[in-house]
C-alpha cells in the first residue's frame, strides 16, 4: 500500500480534484490499496480554507479547543468532497475521521503531537475498501477533543500514517514537479532534483515555501520512511527522498 498526500492547491477546484482521482486510480492499480491524506481546499481566501474558516469570528484564539475544532473543519470538508467525487467516479472509499482515523494526540492545542496511531480501524476498512481518505492536520485527544498539528500538519499526518500502516512510501502531490534547486516562483532557472537523501532534503526546507513540513521530514528521517514528491499533473517523474544510508 501507499500513502498519497494531496495539498490545498491540488484540492482547490473540481478540475484539479479530477487529477487527484487519476493519481489515486494509478496508486490503486500499482499498489493495491491507498490511504489518501487531504489538506483543506485552497488557500488563504478560498471559501473553505482554514484561514477563511477561522476568520468567521475574531473570538477564535489559537491554542484553544474552539480554535482547533474550527481549524479541523477544512480538512473534514475536503475529505467529504473527495470521497463523494471518488464514489461518483466509481472508486469506492471510506473517510477515516474522528476516532476512526486512529490518530491520538496530546500536548497543546494548535501544535499537538501525535502520540499513537491505532491501526485496527484501517485493517477493518481495508477489508471492504481499497481506498480510504484521512483528513490531515488533526487528531483526537484522550478526552475526545480535536487537536491540530500546526501549519503544514497534514504532511506530518501522511508520514506518521506511512510508518504506522507500513506503506512502501509516501507520495506528496504539489504544484511543482518535485523538489526544486530553488524557489521556481522566484528563480526561472530552478531545476528539479531527481533523488535526495533525507538529510540532503533539510536545507531545501529552510525557505518561506518549504515543499513539505519540517516536522514531517523529521519523522520521515526517524522512521526511515521513503518519500516521493511529485507534481499533481502526473506525467513528469518527481523527486525520491530516501532514508539516510
Amino acid at each position: 500500500m501507499i500513502i498519497q498526500k494531496f495539498g490545498g492547491a491540488a484540492m482547490k477546484d473540481r478540475r484539479l480534484r479530477r487529477l487527484c482521482i487519476e493519481r489515486i486510480r494509478e496508486g490503486l492499480a500499482e499498489h493495491g490499496t491507498v490511504a489518501a491524506v487531504v489538506s483543506a481546499i485552497g488557500r488563504q481566501e478560498s471559501p473553505y480554507s482554514t484561514d477563511r474558516i477561522l476568520s468567521i469570528t475574531p473570538s477564535f484564539r489559537p491554542a484553544t479547543a474552539a480554535w482547533d475544532l474550527a481549524a479541523s473543519c477544512g480538512e473534514l470538508i475536503a475529505a467529504a468532497v473527495l470521497s463523494a467525487e471518488l464514489a461518483e467516479a466509481g472508486v469506492p472509499n471510506k473517510v477515516m475521521h474522528s476516532r476512526q482515523s486512529g490518530i491520538l494526540t496530546a500536548g497543546a492545542f494548535s501544535g499537538a503531537s501525535i502520540e499513537q496511531v491505532e491501526t485496527s480501524s484501517y485493517e477493518q476498512a481495508f477489508r471492504q475498501f481499497r481506498c480510504v481518505i484521512v483528513p490531515g492536520f488533526q487528531g483526537i485527544s484522550e478526552e475526545g477533543d480535536y487537536m491540530t498539528l500546526g501549519r503544514g500538519g497534514s504532511d506530518l499526518t501522511a508520514v506518521v500514517l506511512g510508518n504506522a500502516l507500513r506503506a512502501s512510501h509516501v507520495e506528496f502531490f504539489k504544484d511543482v514537479p518535485g523538489v526544486m534547486s530553488a524557489d521556481p516562483h522566484e528563480y526561472e532557472d530552478a531545476r528539479k532534483l531527481d533523488t535526495l537523501t533525507i538529510d540532503e532534503l533539510f536545507p531545501y526546507l529552510e525557505t518561506g515555501r518549504p515543499v513539505i513540513q519540517q516536522r514531517a521530514a523529521d519523522h520521515a528521517k526517524k522512521t526511515a520512511t521513503p518519500l516521493y514528491i511529485r507534481g499533481i499533473a502526473g506525467a513528469e517523474p518527481g523527486t525520491w527522498v530516501m532514508p539516510a544510508p
